[in-house]
């Protein structure tokens, strides 16, 4: 039974920040399918930091919490924000190439709910993809890389993590042992029907910890990303906040702007408000495109999106591209503190997977590649102040003895039709309810109780996890009676999200006032 200091599930830029500040540790990542195929690869827009000199980290405090409705764990966003300038000099002097302009200085874009241009990019629109590529080269010599083997359940042992149960390509179960053990398997996008995330984002950490006994939290804060190439009902792909940063403005079918009667930032607004402005366009029968006409030499600024929509046989020439709402990002997780503790021993998360509170209620574009950076160093800082102390279980759990009763399982699209009808951008009690009954009659499959789980396909796991995830989510919303951020009821409406928004931000400078 292979013993590693750590194993770490998931390879997305928070596990190989991680990984490589634990580079000097006995290294496992484990993934279910290629390095390549992430979250953080698709990333398109960039990565937040105060660089500029007419910016601060408390302009960057200030617009994070703004746009996460004053729910974030404000101490947590203070780290963020103030390692973030630092931390990506470090990655510049470690070679990693920024776009830059002809004088070699960081193009800094905008997105939408940030004050001042602090968006750093890299290859135009392929941020993500650039910097991950860029971190797992750097990290490949001195870590062990696993993949296509699917980390299934958590091993505990007396109230504390010791290793991991995995299902390889070949449908045998692995059994993994480590000192220290950290989920960053990403969020849980595959849970909706229409969705920005990659195919296999099914939720699998989350889960796993979940049936662990970990603790969960802020689970009904879903972000919908505003523009999602829309093609025949169907969203296909992601199309960045920059290009909005970058000027272009949301219209309907005839060419009528409307968010600036929605909002005063307008097309810039924070995600929740733009998405579900949209939603209600959509609603009344209208076509939602980005005119982009305004944007000069826009497939070399945006060439990943240029390519997307080609493929797509959109003729960029015509100015418009066709847009609506996709589930993007989870802004809760398991439940984590600065350090990416949870409240089981030896079991850490990080990323998306995790919930340190730096989102609050709805993401400020572009925090999320920052948050993997600095808290996944901040993660791998930690464990190297701990004693590492592997302990081996002998067999662990029997998965010989045969299953009492036939698995039956929805499939996947009938989960995603449920969570994006009554768990999506609008919500009532009713709908709640009636996905929570539905997904309850899946309870004794959710648990794993008096199942083999070695006669289970990769798909039925999968799908296991996003009844999961999806009753977490529900249960979630439905005790959370208003409206915030990336949880909208319709039957508990705010009067209004700007003087909302406001209010709360003059209650909270009141208070910092009082404190000095």
């Amino acid at each position: 039974m292979p013993q590693s200091d750590v194993i770490i599930i998931g390879s997305g830029l928070a596990a190989l920040s991680a990984a490589y500040h634990l580079r000097h540790k006995q290294v496992t990542i484990i993934t279910k399918s290629s390095w390549l195929e992430s979250n953080s690869m698709l990333a398109q827009g960039g990565i937040a930091a105060a660089v500029d000199k007419k910016d601060s980290w408390k302009h960057h405090l200030e617009d994070t919490l703004a746009a996460g409705c004053y729910h974030n764990n404000e101490s947590n966003v203070e780290l963020l924000v103030q390692a973030g300038p630092a931390e990506m000099i470090e990655w510049i002097k470690r070679g990693m190439q920024f776009d830059c302009n002809q004088k070699g200085q960081l193009l800094l874009g905008k997105e939408g709910a940030h004050s001042h241009n602090r968006v750093i990019h890299a290859g135009g629109d392929a941020t993500g993809k650039e910097l991950t590529q860029f971190l797992y080269q750097l990290t490949k010599p001195y870590i062990q890389m696993i993949e296509n083997e699917m980390a299934i359940d958590l091993m505990i042992h007396q109230g504390a993590c010791v290793g991991v149960y995995t299902k390889n390509a070949q449908g045998d179960i692995e059994s993994y042992f480590a000192s220290k053990i950290i989920i960053a398997s990403g969020g849980c996008g595959a849970v909706y029907g229409h969705t920005s995330n990659v195919d296999v984002i099914t939720g699998d950490g989350i889960a796993m910890a979940f049936r662990a006994g970990a603790e969960i939290s802020d689970m009904e804060f879903i972000q919908f990303h505003p523009t999602m190439l829309h093609i025949n009902g169907k969203c296909v792909g992601l199309v960045s906040e920059a290009v909005r940063g970058e000027g272009a403005i949301l219209v309907n079918q005839d060419g009528e702007a409307f968010m600036h009667r929605v909002h005063h930032l307008a097309d810039l607004a924070p995600r929740d408000i733009v998405s579900r402005a949209i939603f209600y366009e959509l609603e009344k029968g209208n076509q939602i495109y980005l005119d982009i006409t305004m944007i000069k030499n826009f497939p070399i600024r945006f060439p990943t999106i240029s390519r997307l929509c080609e493929r797509y046989g959109i003729n960029l020439a015509n100015g418009k591209i066709p847009v609506a709402p996709g589930m993007h990002f989870l802004m809760g997780g398991i439940h984590t503190n600065e350090n990416g503790e949870t409240n089981i021993k030896n079991l850490f998360a990080v990323g998306e997977a995790a919930c340190t509170g730096v989102h609050g209620a709805n993401r400020l574009a572009s925090n999320s590649l920052l948050e993997g950076l600095i808290f996944g160093k901040r993660l791998a800082v930690h464990l190297s102040s701990l004693s590492f102390e592997v302990r081996k279980l002998g067999k662990g759990k029997q998965f010989d003895k045969p299953n009492k009763r036939k698995l039956e399982l929805p499939t996947k699209k009938q989960i995603q039709e449920i969570m994006t009808t009554y768990v999506g951008i609008q919500r009532t009690k009713t709908g709640l309810l009636y996905a929570i009954k539905w997904l309850e009659s899946f309870r004794e499959q959710i648990s794993f109780q008096d199942f083999n789980v070695k006669d289970f396909t990769t798909n039925d796991i999968e799908v296991i996890n996003m009844l999961t995830v999806g009753w977490v989510i529900a249960t979630s919303a439905i005790k959370r009676t208003e409206s915030r951020g990336g949880h909208y009821r319709i039957d508990y409406p705010l009067q209004d999200d700007l003087n909302w928004r406001k209010k709360q931000l003059i209650r909270t400078k009141l208070e910092m006032l009082v404190e000095v």
